[in-house]
């Protein structure tokens, strides 16, 4: 019999829920068989909005939290007090292995404060990074953390860079990828304490492929697979580049409008366009997940559509299937012992 991967999905997460929410639920478990969706949120909506989609029954499960937390409120204060928030019975879900994995496009710190409080750290794991996929010109590269740690010690960046290599092969498909530690040069003298600490630890581990340091403007050429820093370059290096995409597509739009002439070549180069453009869509990839815990923690954006939601999900089967928290305990393990 196939086994059935179980995700815990937040319905009353981010600007479009519930309704985008539950769109792109009902497309994954229309993609795939063995998925099972618990729907987690305002029973009573979720219920609602559900009757206008056909689905196989067995494999969404409704269930009831009658709060949210919203994204002002502290975390960690948040998921303490709230506990039948949406994100909190979802998480617990996951922590008493109801559901393999969690995903949300709600408040992005109570997602990392209650993926660390109730699922918890594999053992041996000293902090867990967020790691989304991003966009270039090779193809995707993991940029590791990007807004879990933002005073991170050299220890963490090692397991980042061990962590986000064992994703990026086994869920990407890139056999020894290419670890890079964000500096500000190339040169190994350069950069700030914590990379100058870091960068000889990373040069003498011999579980990953370090190529060296990578300057900003490398990151969109792909020059490295693994990009490594602490979260708070990382959430710089994340805003900045979809800042800078949406301000490029927009003018791209703009002056394909601006006369006649421009209109008629917009016509000729609209599909090549639209496929170039679509490689470099952020939802194509799924959610950015929360490496080292127990269990799978995904956090999408907060203005995620259905084809994000669709996408995480099915990031979540891929995961389970490759069994990448077996991979990192055992990396964590042999680093122990």
């Amino acid at each position: 019999m196939q086994e059935m991967i179980k995700v815990a999905v937040d319905a009353m997460g981010g600007d479009n829920a519930p309704d985008e929410v539950i769109k792109g639920v009902v497309e994954a478990v229309g993609l795939r068989e063995d998925i099972k969706v618990f729907l987690v949120g305002n029973e009573e909506l979720v219920r609602e909005k559900l009757k206008a989609y056909t689905y196989k029954e067995a494999q969404i499960e409704v269930v009831g939290a009658t709060e949210v937390i919203e994204t002002a409120e502290p975390p960690v204060a948040a998921i303490r007090q709230k506990k039948d928030s949406s994100i909190v019975v979802a998480l617990k879900l996951v922590k008493n292995g109801t559901a393999d994995a969690f995903v949300s496009a709600g408040s992005s710190g109570a997602v990392l404060a209650g993926g660390q409080l109730l699922v918890g750290r594999i053992k041996g794991v000293e902090r867990p990074p967020l790691a989304p996929l991003i966009p270039t010109e090779k193809g995707v590269s993991l940029l590791i953390d990007c807004g879990a740690n933002v005073d991170a010690r050299p220890s963490h960046l090692v397991q980042f860079a061990k962590m986000g290599s064992i994703y990026m092969e086994h869920i990407v498909g890139i056999k020894n990828p290419r670890v890079a530690i964000v500096n500000i040069g190339a040169e190994e003298e350069k950069g700030n304490e914590l990379v100058k600490a870091t960068f000889p630890l990373l040069k003498e581990c011999k579980d990953i492929n370090f190529i060296g340091s990578i300057e900003s403007r490398e990151i969109p050429h792909g020059q490295a697979d693994v990009i490594v820093c602490e979260a708070f370059v990382g959430n710089v290096i994340l805003k900045l580049y979809e800042g800078v995409g949406a301000v490029l597509i927009s003018k791209i739009k703009g002056g394909m409008m601006s006369s006649l002439r421009s209109k008629i070549g917009a016509l000729l180069v609209k599909p090549a366009l639209k496929e170039t453009l679509k490689s470099f869509d952020a939802s194509e990839y799924g959610g950015a997940p929360l490496l080292g815990l127990k269990g799978l923690v995904v956090k999408t954006h907060g203005s995620s559509k259905a084809q994000e939601v669709k996408n995480s999900i099915i990031q979540c089967v891929t995961f389970k299937e490759q069994r990448i928290n077996d991979k990192i305990k055992e990396n964590i393990l042999r680093e122990e012992g």
